[in-house]
């Protein structure tokens, strides 16, 4: 059966309900239907000296382009961490269009362990991005038309990039301005997604209404002939851009198939952007619940390392536990397997792929210094044969492993992780950042690719060598460093999944979000407007002769 076959037989309890079990009155809600709402602001108001639960979060080993089952593990552990009798929340990101239509599918989960309405969050859901994509590209409007009305703030170069919440690669750089219109200025500019858009970052990285007015005023968009800086600010665009970003501000409830209370907000990618759901989202669960499941994007390479060195530092939070998610055909595709292999049972190829799942702990547990437990999201093809040989791999290292059956059995197939998330949370641990900020930028990017990746080094391009120095004598080389790299690997090249021999990092751009306050380092091959795939989800996503849609996944 069909994820969306399965989230449209289960019956859904109206969201009031679902608010009222973790404290949410009605007066704090605005409802969008019977199963969606988003929750009031006042409700932080309102909960400020609660003390918070523990905060667990969900991350993984490199992915294959399928992905490993994050979501449906965290979905999972809370429902079995509210069976176990604990008061467990949900608090993850909003699904892209992009993956949606493009090759990963939705993003709420799979089987038994899903967020719902399936269909409506992995689609228009309650219209945040379209906030995000709106207020970006107003910002965009805003500049040209500054330029064509006399260009007072003497704009000789534009960065600001205008977005679309879509796969696009014709879009990666256009020429705008070609109506042939007198006083239009032609210019070369390109699209973002969304989800890597600086608004997408702010807008999550925000702890109220005011902090998001004053970040959006902070975007530099553009630079005149003196090289100086122009800002949002400075063209009087904070305002409205904050106008139209007002009411996604407000976190969206949701719940699981088991109803477990779900808060999905904000959704940046990982791989180029900071990869983890809005502040005021973790803010508001961990006030509600006694445990609060998070998640960060992709491996714990690029995910994990933005929401410890970006998110927590930025909003002084700090996990109980860290959650490694692991598949086995994921570790044998590591070990050299190819695609079709790695459904057959494969003990060589399990044991090369385990040098990416133990570096992965290691920083978990060594660099970061925080407690952790392997979880296995277990297929059908997985042997026990496997399974064991991986046990008793990870007991020699003194690291927990949980085999999950939550696509299946949804909260009940995860009770054993919960289990040991609960007795996990226990052990004290503190948050052990992989850089300081006051190091300087190219420290800052060697510290994470040495450190994190394992990388021998760091090569700079010129380019960015003096955007670099660029930023550092506009005094904003105190800020964290968000690298941008491929997923599937934890080198930047994403043909190199075993990482056996010495490799250096490749740095050919770096791009400062004076808004989102961080900068932006671009690796590899990595671009800001993914393409379609060869045979895009897309294709097979369609409604039948009852109207009801069919093939998102």
């Amino acid at each position: 059966m069909e994820d969306v076959e399965i989230a449209r037989n289960t019956k859904l309890e109206r969201i009031e309900k679902v608010a009222e079990k973790i404290g949410i009155p009605e007066d704090e809600l605005e409802l969008y239907g019977k199963y969606k709402a988003k929750i009031s602001l006042k409700s932080l108001e309102r909960l400020e000296n609660k003390e918070n639960g523990k905060l667990v979060l969900v991350t993984a080993i490199n992915p294959t382009p399928l992905g490993e089952g994050k979501t449906t593990m965290a979905i999972g552990l809370a429902d079995g961490l509210n069976i176990l009798g604990q008061n467990a929340v949900l608090a993850l990101r909003e699904p892209s269009l992009g993956p949606v239509f493009g090759i990963k599918g939705g993003a709420t989960g799979g089987g038994h362990s899903q967020i719902a309405p399936m269909e409506d969050i992995n689609l228009h859901f309650t219209g945040d991005i379209h906030a995000i994509t709106s207020a970006n590209n107003l910002l965009s409007a805003m500049i040209d038309n500054h330029i064509y009305f006399g260009n007072e703030l003497g704009f000789e170069k534009v960065t600001w990039k205008r977005c679309l919440d879509l796969n696009d690669r014709q879009l990666r750089a256009v020429e705008t301005g070609l109506s042939g219109e007198k006083r239009i200025v032609p210019r070369m500019d390109g699209f973002d997604i969304s989800v890597a858009s600086e608004i997408m970052a702010i807008f999550c990285l925000a702890t109220d209404i005011n902090d998001l007015r004053r970040r959006i005023g902070n975007i530099i968009i553009g630079y005149n002939k003196n090289n100086e800086p122009i800002t949002a600010r400075d063209l009087k665009a904070e305002g409205a851009l904050t106008v139209l970003l007002k009411d996604a501000l407000n976190p969206n409830l949701v719940q699981t198939l088991e109803h477990t209370p779900a808060i999905v907000h904000g959704g940046p990618f990982a791989n180029i952007a900071h990869g983890c759901n809005s502040v005021i989202a973790t803010k508001i669960a961990l006030k509600l619940g006694d445990y609060v499941v998070t998640e960060a994007g992709f491996g714990a390479d690029l995910g994990a390392e933005k929401f410890l060195d970006i998110k927590c530092r930025k909003a002084n939070l700090e996990p109980s536990v860290v959650v490694c998610v692991a598949t086995i055909k994921a570790l044998k595709y590591h070990g050299g397997a190819q695609k079709e292999e790695t459904k057959i049972e494969n003990i060589s190829a399990l044991d090369k792929g385990l040098h990416n799942l133990y570096k992965h702990i290691d920083n978990i547990k060594n660099k970061f210094g925080l407690n952790v437990v392997v979880a296995i999201n277990k297929y059908i093809h997985d042997t026990e044969k496997e399974i064991s040989y991986l046990r008793d791999k990870l007991n020699e290292k003194g690291i927990e492993l949980s085999v999950v059956e939550s696509w299946e059995n949804g909260g009940e197939g995860a009770i054993d992780l919960a289990k040991k998330v609960i007795e996990l949370s226990n052990n004290k641990t503190k948050l052990n950042y992989i850089y300081n900020l006051d190091e300087n930028i190219k420290q800052k990017i060697t510290d994470v690719a040495t450190k994190i990746y394992g990388a021998s080094g760091v090569e700079f391009d010129d380019e960015a060598e003096e955007k670099i120095n660029q930023i550092e004598e506009l005094g904003y080389g105190n800020l964290p460093v968000c690298i941008a790299k491929t997923q599937y690997s934890l080198s930047d090249d994403d043909k190199n999944l075993q990482c056996i021999e010495p490799f250096n990092i490749h740095v050919r751009d770096v791009i400062l979000k004076s808004g989102a306050e961080f900068i932006v380092v671009i690796t590899g091959k990595i671009m800001t407007m993914p393409g379609l795939p060869r045979m895009p989800a897309a294709e097979k996503i369609d409604i039948d002769e009852n109207g009801n849609i069919i093939g998102i996944f």
